[in-house]
């Protein structure tokens, strides 16, 4: 098997005569925020559009712009190609690739080994509003010699089954930032690195655990981190293994798995290509600027000098915003209070209204009155503080989901009173009738997320329980179900979940990091016949 990177999560396999197209992204996302890292452009990374655009197979993980980029699919992909299709609640990635032109797909069922043209594949989903754009998916590989699992980006919650599809030759995963926080937030300085270096830190904790649950003799770290050119987001790239930074790339996460005892880790690049072979693994990377050798001798000099080619594109992507049209609050009231009507349990879970910053026409959501109206400064639960003109783009082109654009363009500014509220975010991916019906049923009560001690057939319902440190708690995370007996790390009587890094209390089960969430635990010496 010879396995090319095509550039931050993207991969082109081939297995025999058959060849996978994994997520290839090429064009600046997110308002021109996120260019791939290293640059994958042919002169830089040495790929050939026309080689990797007739795959037998297409794969897109899920919709995240830096996963699905609709206009190098529709410029240089065949359109006979066949679409492996996760199984997601909506049909929404179908439809995207209808409307370029795509017209034959597998559609999988998850966990369900399909074998296609002499090789087989299983296609994982995560389908909570958390997962992407209401989805993820994470794809294995196997040409009947060897087999690799791209994990891209989706935070496995359920490992077993996937482990059970193994042993893997190659394992492909995230590793880095991919979100903003907390970059994005008012936060005094020695607040802001003592949160950064949490989330440096959990993130590359969590990527460790998947590598030592999915023991790959050789793991490639991808999916990230994205460069940010623009300069008014250049100080978000990591240019000096600033242990504050979230945007860790490549070579510090090697150094830290071997640091864990881990001596598997392998860097490849967009161009680097890897041929795999039962106990064997050889890579060749492109020449010139796209060899790691030059990119890391001179990180932040690297990064000039693709910011200077790539300079008309991220301004071209702010221009194109406009700056008047119709007023943004009677706009977004006509599109928002019909959703908030209907969806009982979004608004009691947003609790405190969320402003919109936006200085004349700033709006205030309003869950307790379902209402959206003109802000007059009273009190707030979240505030954002917006470019009018982004958020103009995005009522022009009815944008459903405001995180895979707006959020994770780290456009804007923000400030929240208490804990995080998950739920603000989820609203705001959920911005049509489908999608807010979708989050309602989301809330519905379910065992892991429980105000109460669990009963007897609640544990049940859960799987049972593990011993994190001296404590016995319920094997699944009551946040968004991860298994705490692989991802549950304790200090003392504090537990994190790695998988997001959300923190309980074993003594007494409450959650540290958000108020509605509640951990069953007990110590771990009681009789487990006791539990109560």
């Amino acid at each position: 098997m010879r396995v090319t990177l095509t550039g931050h999560a993207g991969l082109f396999v081939e297995a025999g005569d058959t060849t996978v197209l994994c997520d290839p992204w090429f064009n600046p996302a997110y308002f021109g925020s996120w260019f791939p890292f290293p640059d994958n452009s042919p002169d830089a990374a040495g790929l050939d559009p026309e080689r990797i655009g007739s795959p037998t197979y297409l794969y897109v993980s899920h919709l995240h712009k830096d996963h699905f980029d609709p206009a190098w699919l529709a410029e240089h992909v065949d359109k006979r190609t066949t679409v492996l299709l996760p199984e997601f609640p909506f049909d929404e990635l179908r439809d995207e690739l209808e409307a370029i032109g795509f017209r034959r797909f597998v559609a999988t069922t998850a966990g369900q080994r399909v074998v296609l043209d002499g090789v087989a594949v299983t296609i994982w989903t995560e389908t909570t509003p958390s997962d992407g754009p209401l989805g993820d998916s994470a794809l294995a590989i196997d040409d009947g010699t060897v087999r690799l699992l791209n994990q891209n980006d989706c935070r496995l919650t359920d490992m077993d089954p996937v482990v059970a599809a193994g042993p893997y030759d190659l394992h492909l995963l995230q590793f880095s930032g991919a979100i903003w926080y907390p970059m994005v937030y008012r936060l005094p300085p020695a607040e802001m690195d003592s949160v950064g270096a949490e989330k440096r830190a959990n993130q590359m904790r969590r990527a460790l655990r998947y590598v030592e649950t999915v023991g790959a003799p050789h793991v490639v770290p991808f999916a990230g981190p994205a460069a940010f050119l623009d300069d008014a987001l250049f100080g978000l790239n990591d240019l000096h293994d600033d242990p504050t930074n979230i945007f860790v790339d490549q070579p510090a996460f090697l150094r830290y798995l071997a640091e864990h005892g881990v001596g598997t880790g392998e860097l490849m690049v967009a161009g680097s290509t890897a041929d795999l072979a039962p106990g064997r693994f050889e890579v060749t990377h492109p020449a010139g600027e796209g060899h790691p050798d030059a990119i890391w001798a001179d990180k932040e000099g690297y990064l000039r000098r693709y910011q200077a080619r790539r300079r008309p594109q991220f301004e071209a992507a702010l221009a194109a915003c406009p700056t008047d049209g119709p007023d943004l609050v009677e706009a977004l009231a006509a599109w928002w209070e019909p959703l908030l009507e209907g969806a009982d349990r979004v608004c009691r879970e947003l609790g405190e209204p969320v402003v919109l910053d936006m200085g004349e026409e700033s709006v205030v959501i309003d869950p307790v009155a379902r209402q959206v109206r003109r802000w007059k400064g009273e009190s707030w639960g979240h505030l954002f503080a917006l470019d009018p003109s982004l958020v103009r783009s995005l009522v022009a082109r009815h944008v459903e989901d405001w995180v895979n654009e707006l959020f994770l363009s780290c456009r804007f500014e923000a400030e929240r009173v208490g804990p995080y509220n998950g739920t603000v975010f989820h609203f705001f991916k959920c911005l049509s009738p489908e999608r807010m019906a979708y989050l309602e049923a989301s809330l519905r009560p379910r065992p892991r997320v429980a105000r109460g001690r669990l009963t007897d057939d609640e544990k049940a319902a859960e799987g049972e329980t593990c011993v994190i440190g001296n404590y016995r708690v319920q094997r699944r995370c009551p946040h968004l179900g991860g298994d705490l007996a692989r991802f549950g790390e304790a200090d003392g009587r504090v537990l994190t979940c790695t998988l997001h890094g959300w923190r309980f209390d074993m003594e007494s089960g409450r959650c540290l990091t958000a108020d509605r969430y509640h951990l069953d635990s007990q110590p771990a010496s009681l009789d487990p016949s006791t539990e109560g």
